[in-house]
């Protein structure tokens, strides 16, 4: 299984963004970039080609859901695991963002001192890897 190193960082909010950056490099020990809409995610999975995409779900003009979509319409971004992130915690919302392709989904607001291994610990269950 190969180790999650790198993520992209997909959140409008600059403070969320700041805050989930030192958890996963300080913390985690990851290599991260961050984007704050959906269509620089689009570019930048492409160019960087993360591990791992950690992706807001409400975002103004494309939402989380849509640029997974956009994402697997790409050859270049088509397999790169997405975990969603959101303050929605309704059981059917989750469920349906993992229909549509989420590995899985993290709770807002999340614990900067445990980011890195719950991402670690979806990744690691996946057995796709």
């Amino acid at each position: 299984m190969q180790a999650l190193h790198r993520v992209l960082h997909v959140e409008d909010d600059p403070s969320i963004q700041e805050v989930a950056r030192i958890a996963l490099e300080v913390v985690g020990g990851m290599q991260v970039a961050s984007c704050d809409d959906g269509q620089s995610a689009l570019e930048k999975a492409a160019e960087w080609q993360p591990d791992l995409i950690l992706l807001d779900v409400m975002m103004p003009g494309i939402d989380g859901p849509t640029t997974l979509a956009r994402l697997r319409e790409q050859d270049a971004t088509r397999e790169i695991p997405v975990i969603f992130m959101t303050a929605k915690v309704q059981p059917n919302e989750i469920e349906h963002y993992r229909s549509i392709g989420g590995l899985d989904v993290v709770i807002k607001p999340f614990d900067p001192m445990t980011l890195a291994s719950q991402l670690r610990e979806i990744w690691e269950r996946t057995d796709e890897r």
